[in-house]
């Protein structure tokens, strides 16, 4: 499955390149909602919230209201969580709070899921050179990308892993590491970071994983 991206930062939708660089940005949020009103699901992430430097919550509440999507950004509490699943989010995407520098905070994992169920869970495995990365990408830890997908496995309805070396270059992902991944896990996994074209939408499909696409999709190298 093809999953369009929402990304909020200062109050517009955005693309970045490497979680860094701003490529595209628009006010025209209504008219995106309007070319992904046949998706099944759209994926918003607020950017700024991510990185606790702000917040688009309102941008964000007037999609859950007009569309099925799964949010995430900045969600590290179960206040939060059920915050955006009463505002409509089909489910919430849980990264930074799940991992400390050194290690995969299992205990936090288990209360989410005792708290919410599983399957409102889609954690955020976000990896730069194979290691997991948190608060938007600023935060390098030691921790596998692989090994914290298994682990993680039992408290969650899925992982979504952003590719961070290859996320916005439109230059293709490794699609070995999809593979280990849908090895380590029986759960919905979902990968973003480097789509750029159809064919990559279905090569995942073919490893048993969704696709985010994002930059793809804004430059029309993708077509709605």
């Amino acid at each position: 499955m093809l999953i369009p991206a929402i990304d909020f930062k200062s109050g517009r939708v955005v693309q970045l390149v490497q979680g860094e660089r701003e490529a595209l940005a628009t006010d025209d949020l209504d008219g995106w909602l309007a070319k992904f009103a046949a998706y099944p699901l759209i994926q918003v992430i607020d950017l700024d919230a991510a990185i606790g430097r702000g917040s688009n919550a309102a941008l964000v509440e007037r999609v859950c209201r007009l569309r099925p999507c799964q949010v995430g950004g900045g969600i590290r509490s179960i206040d939060v969580a059920e915050r955006w699943l009463r505002a409509g989010a089909a489910r919430v995407i849980v990264g930074s709070a799940l991992f400390a520098t050194a290690g995969i905070n299992v205990e936090v994992a288990a209360r989410f899921s005792d708290a919410l169920g599983s399957d409102a869970i889609v954690a955020a495995a976000d990896s730069r050179g194979g290691t997991i990365v948190t608060h938007g990408w600023k935060r390098t830890t030691t921790i596998d990308l692989v090994g914290a997908v298994r682990e993680l496995s039992p408290y969650v309805g899925g992982f979504l892993t952003t590719l961070v070396d290859t996320e916005g270059l439109m230059q293709g992902l490794d699609f070995d590491v999809v593979a280990r991944l849908r090895a380590a896990t029986d759960k919905r996994l979902i990968v973003a970071g480097g789509v750029r074209h159809m064919d990559d939408v279905r090569h995942l499909e073919a490893l048993g994983a969704d696709a985010v696409a994002g930059m793809a999709i804004y430059t029309g190298a993708i077509s709605m």
